[in-house]
């Protein structure tokens, strides 16, 4: 099976233990948009409003095809903390919308926790992911 790992660039720290386990497993594993550095979200403020148009663009329409050549996608998310604040669940909207092109797109949707805590809750539910509850194992059984 080929996976994709989606997440927010706060887990990027997360993401190697996840893609050995999985690769000692078998499976093949494409990495998030900007994991390997190429490109820097905290950029952000030295780019031109055109600038930051077409980098989005372009991570949008990369996801959209590395999703096409994988089985699932694998979101990783974590609780993040924020001015005191606990997102359970957390999932940003990028990787919302990751997981609404795989959704598009008919690939297995998994989920390493539950549902987020957040106004994304419907639409999440609504995509039908596997609940894996922390075990990565369960992938093999779906």
């Amino acid at each position: 099976m080929k996976i994709m790992i989606i997440c927010s660039t706060m887990f990027y720290d997360k993401v190697k233990p996840i893609k050995e386990k999985l690769e000692q497993e078998g499976y093949s594993l494409l990495l998030p948009n900007g994991y390997d550095g190429n490109e820097v979200e905290e950029n952000y403020d030295d780019m031109t409003h055109e600038e930051y148009v077409e980098f989005f663009k372009k991570m949008y329409y990369e996801s959209k095809d590395k999703i096409s050549k994988v089985d699932a996608v694998l979101v990783l998310n974590y609780s993040k903390t924020k001015n005191g604040v606990e997102y359970k669940n957390y999932v940003g909207a990028s990787t919302f919308l990751e997981m609404y092109e795989a959704f598009m797109q008919n690939k297995k949707i998994f989920m390493l926790y539950g549902y987020p805590d957040s106004m994304l809750y419907d639409e999440v539910k609504g995509f039908n992911p596997i609940i894996l509850n922390g075990d990565l194992d369960l992938i093999k059984n779906n």
